[in-house]
């Protein structure tokens, strides 16, 4: 599906890698919610996505019908469903994704500001901007160093 670069967009970032065998089923469940997801009665252009094994994205080009309260809430329910029945957290904004030689890593803020200090992350490390909130946003702003992103407030408190 084509997405203009005004589509909103929801980021929700797993705990944990997505097994294989997850990836498959999840993906299943979650085209069959897009290709049924509905606001006032109006079919959504919608579509989901599994990034990396570990992000699922949502997105909604509203020039055919708007997202709705109501609408959103059914997104967050299928996703709270699939936290139950997968043993995910989906919903954890605290968590801080970036990239390092092994891959993508996950961890709190005080860990992420932690090698911060060591030097281990520094300003041009990749991390996640799930705060995108368009698929434009998400084409030139999600994955990105993170002077470039929100994340250049935690480097604050460790300049001299």
């Amino acid at each position: 599906m084509n997405f203009s670069e005004n589509s909103r967009v929801w980021i929700y970032q797993a705990d944990r890698n997505l097994a294989t065998q997850e990836l498959s089923s999840i993906q299943n469940r979650l085209n069959t919610f897009t290709a049924t997801w509905e606001a006032h009665g109006k079919v959504l252009k919608a579509s989901a996505e599994i990034k990396y094994n570990r992000f699922i994205i949502f997105i909604v080009d509203e020039a055919q019908a708007p997202v709705t309260g109501c609408s959103i809430d059914k997104s967050v329910a299928v996703l709270k469903t699939l936290e139950l029945e997968f043993n995910l957290s989906l919903f954890d904004r605290m968590q801080i994704a970036y990239r390092d030689e092994h891959g993508i890593q996950v961890c709190s803020k005080t860990a992420f500001e932690a090698l911060i200090a060591k030097g281990l992350v520094t300003e041009d490390t990749v991390v996640f901007n799930n705060l995108a909130q368009t698929y434009g946003a998400l084409q030139t702003s999600w994955e990105v160093s993170a002077k470039q992103s929100w994340h250049s407030t935690l480097f604050s408190k460790f300049l001299i």
